[in-house]
């Protein structure tokens, strides 16, 4: 394997947008949850804008449930990256281990990978570009989902489900952003396969990475995501917040030039973003962080 080529600034990115986003409904009735506005922005709008930021060339998404909302609003070009479809026909009765798997044969290059549900400061990809990393948060009381653990060397040492495990351990909430080498994706993708093929599509790809990690066959060097806002949007109160936190005049999107939603879209992204407004505002309970981090204490 050519460890030049591994260690290549990662310029691809996978996007997985397959879900029906059911915990927003009814904001994804009739849109996908990654067209979900988030003060006037969709979180699609602000995740391709941190791309082109970056300097990302090329976006490979999976698409699912109204696929062909996000093909209208992105096209083949958006942000400076050509724009690839794969469509998971499962993506009703699959988890994200399916959409991931769908990618094998369309990526063969180091390339970062990201959940179509967060909203996150642009900088925070600054030290994701390199392959073979994954970005994590300081657990905190509100979080949940899958977290880690690590060494002094900032190692990923074991993956975990929910907040169970030695009250001793530090353990660090997965962001839902991995970048990965063309080694470390070519061994995810055997795994990936047998997992498929026995069945398990019901997974999350966590259960793969976990695996691997275990027997020592992948390594991820752990990223703070701690200093700089970022949230996960699954349900309204989580909308809410992340409205809080990213301000409509803090956000100046400099990618409209580039995504032109049809006349058909448009309307349907108005009157959604109205209908959040009236009904996101109640609910509370914050999941960014932006406390110190420091993974070797």
């Amino acid at each position: 394997m050519n460890n030049h080529f591994n260690n290549r600034r990662v310029t691809t990115a996978l996007l997985l947008a397959a879900g029906t986003g059911s915990r927003l409904y009814p904001l994804t009735k009739s849109r996908p949850k990654c067209l979900t506005m988030v003060n006037g922005t969709s979180i699609l709008e602000r995740l391709v804008d941190c791309l082109k930021q970056q300097g990302f060339k090329r976006l490979v998404v999976v698409t699912g449930h109204l696929e062909h909302c996000i093909r209208e609003f992105l096209g083949t070009q958006a942000g400076g990256m050509t724009v690839e479809y794969i469509f998971s026909p499962l993506y009703e009765t699959t988890n994200n281990i399916y959409s991931l798997w769908m990618a094998r044969e369309r990526i063969h290059e180091p390339f970062l990978l990201v959940e179509s549900d967060l909203v996150f400061d642009e900088s925070l990809l600054d030290d994701m570009l390199y392959p073979d990393r994954i970005a994590v948060a300081h657990m905190q009381p509100w979080m949940d989902g899958s977290t880690v653990t690590a060494n002094q060397f900032k190692q990923v040492k074991a993956f975990r489900s929910g907040t169970a495990g030695p009250s001793d351990e530090i353990r660090y909430k997965t962001v839902n952003i991995y970048s990965f080498s063309r080694s470390s994706w070519l061994a995810i993708s055997k795994n990936l396969d047998r997992y498929i093929s026995s069945g398990r599509v019901h997974d999350y790809y966590e259960a793969v990475f976990a695996g691997m990690v275990a027997d020592g066959g992948l390594s991820l060097q752990t990223v703070s995501f701690d200093n700089k806002p970022w949230y996960e949007i699954d349900t309204i109160s989580d909308l809410a917040e992340a409205e809080k936190i990213f301000q409509a005049d803090a956000y100046k999107s400099t990618i409209r030039d580039n995504i032109t939603p049809q006349p058909s879209v448009r309307p349907l992204f108005q009157r959604a973003n109205r209908q959040a407004e009236t009904t996101a505002r109640p609910f509370s309970g914050v999941r960014a962080s932006t406390h110190a981090f420091n993974l070797g204490r």
